[in-house]
């Protein structure tokens, strides 16, 4: 059971309430949904994030899987984003390595494994080395890089709300819809 009250749709203002009612029934929409001012914003934000970067969006989402694996008691985020990342590409062979923890695995290609290192370098360190940054800077467009860091930077903060919380698990949404 969560550790704080999901958002009542009857007590929020209207465009929260509007806001909650037009998406799916999520936990974390439910949780997010307590910080009225702030929720709508969040979602738009959640939305570019998943739709409207330049970020390839099989990087982006091994990149979340890595911050879930980093982040204990996240699973909340695991159990959403396994199957957004097979949608977008993601292999079996590739989740199961992220779920050992086995950033270098013959499953992930060169380009993949720099942003794995980077992402966890970033959660654990908040900075990239030196090497793991220029490695970064070479394969990523400055846009990108930046689009990259947006990325950990949300679901760090996600993952640490849902940890926080101890957010009820939600069977996954199936990602085409």
């Amino acid at each position: 059971m969560a550790r704080l009250p999901y958002a009542d749709p009857e007590r929020l203002p209207p465009a929260a309430r509007e806001a909650l009612e037009a998406i799916p029934q999520l936990g974390v929409f439910r949780m997010m949904a307590n910080a009225e001012t702030a929720f709508r914003p969040w979602l738009r934000w959640g939305g570019v994030l998943l739709g409207d970067l330049e970020l390839d969006p099989l990087l982006r989402e091994l990149a979340i899987l890595r911050v879930s694996r980093l982040t204990p008691h996240a699973e909340y985020e695991w159990v959403q984003h396994v199957p957004i990342a097979r949608s977008v590409g993601a292999r079996e062979e590739q989740v199961a390595a992220l779920e050992r923890d086995d950033v270098d695995a013959d499953c992930f290609s060169d380009d993949q494994r720099t942003v794995l290192r980077f992402t966890t370098e970033v959660v654990q360190d908040a900075r990239a080395s030196d090497p793991t940054f220029e490695a970064a800077k070479a394969l990523l467009s400055a846009r990108e890089l930046i689009e990259l860091m947006m990325v950990i930077g949300q679901y760090m903060m996600l993952a640490r709300v849902m940890a926080t919380t101890e957010l009820d698990l939600d069977e996954p949404l199936d990602p085409r819809g």
